[in-house]
């Protein structure tokens, strides 16, 4: 009697745990994304708004080598005062070409995270669909520590901030 009392207790034991565990997965959203029919589009709008600050630049530069061959040209009629004036206009215009370089740079970056968040939205919505279809708990990224979704039946945040006496 004891040892079958003692077997009922193990295998339900055993049951409980098998129920707790945790499904993990994995997805590889930059292998999905550079497969998407979108990307070609989101590809050719970024391209176009590259193109659309190359010729803003390219306006710039020209602007600017202009006013150097008019700077060198005239410098030897020039006064020290003209020399000194035109010559802070000329570094002025330098340095704010490198800044549009550098604004545009960031610029394409936002761009970019603006274009691509409808196919990132979308495929984490598929892995969702997915991972509730399949009973996963969790799913990560093969492309970085994150994760595509997790079950918030799983989530100890609150359970920390408790203990930690923080409140939300």
């Amino acid at each position: 009697m004891k040892t079958k009392l003692t077997l009922f207790i193990a295998i339900l034991c055993i049951g409980f745990s098998m129920n707790a565990q945790t499904k993990v997965g994995t997805v590889d959203s930059e292998l999905i994304v550079a497969k998407m029919p979108q990307l070609k589009t989101v590809q050719d709008r970024l391209k176009k708004y590259g193109a659309k600050l190359d010729s803003i630049n390219n306006l710039k530069i020209n602007e600017y080598d202009s006013k150097v061959k008019a700077f060198n040209e005239a410098s030897k009629t020039m006064s020290e005062e003209d020399k000194k004036t035109k010559y802070s206009e000329i570094a002025k215009m330098n340095q704010e070409i490198g800044k549009f370089r550098q604004n545009g740079t960031q610029l394409m970056q936002l761009r970019r995270g603006e274009y691509m968040r409808p196919l990132y939205k979308k495929i984490a919505d598929v892995v969702e669909q997915v991972a509730k279809e399949n009973g996963y708990t969790q799913i990560l990224t093969t492309t970085g520590n994150q994760f595509a979704y997790f079950d918030q039946k799983h989530d100890i945040t609150k359970l920390v901030m408790e203990k930690m006496g923080i409140k939300e």
